[in-house]
């Protein structure tokens, strides 16, 4: 007796591209918190605990859309460590060593690509929102009022950083040694962190 169709992909080799395309899709779409792994798996015409035997949770998902070389927890883990006093120079340190080694060839292409698709961009930036800077807000206590502001005063400095330094290799920046990039880094950072950002009440939002 013919089992009847369900409609449904079963495991193969094209099942985990398909829950991927359309994870990618709906991110970008609905953002991240919108987008239920439900979704992602009718999307992807799947069971959904497929989406969970190939990827896990909803985090671990969104980092293999971006085909993120790391998991963003470890380098939150290390920027947070000891509080956010010396917060700048450690972000600024982590930062610097990941960009210098062979993974921030993945970190320049995925600049690159968000800079000349929309798509793409809206996608990045969810990304760098919802698992790194929310994250960053909330185990640096940072006060509630103002911590969106920092958060994307410190994703200002950095993705410059980025940009100048990595992809466009401004000079002589492009050439300073790591210690040389933190030591005049991460200040600034420090003070999107911890200091006085100097807004009136005028440009608060």
């Amino acid at each position: 007796m013919k089992r009847s169709r369900t409609g449904r992909r079963p495991g193969n080799p094209d099942t985990r591209e398909a829950i991927l395309a359309a994870a990618r899709e709906l991110f970008a779409e609905k953002g991240f918190d919108a987008a239920t792994m439900r979704a992602i798996a009718a999307a992807a015409e799947v069971d959904p605990a497929l989406v969970h035997h190939y990827f896990g949770t909803k985090e671990q998902l969104f980092v293999a859309t971006m085909q993120f070389p790391m998991d963003p927890r470890e380098l939150i883990e290390q920027v947070v460590a000891g509080g956010k006093d010396e917060a700048g120079v450690r972000l600024a340190r982590v930062f610097v060593t990941i960009w210098d080694s062979p993974v921030g060839a993945i970190g320049a292409s995925l600049v690159r690509s968000a800079m000349s698709n929309e798509w793409t961009m809206r996608l990045l930036r969810e990304f760098l929102t919802t698992q790194i800077l929310r994250r960053v807000q909330t185990e640096l206590k940072l006060d509630t009022a103002d911590a969106p502001l920092r958060a994307s005063l410190v994703a200002s400095q950095i993705s410059g950083l980025a940009l100048m330094r990595y992809i466009m290799k401004l000079e002589p920046l492009a050439s300073l040694s790591a210690d040389q990039v933190v030591a005049a880094v991460a200040p600034n950072l420090q003070r999107y962190i911890t200091g006085d950002l100097g807004q009136g009440e005028a440009i608060l939002p």
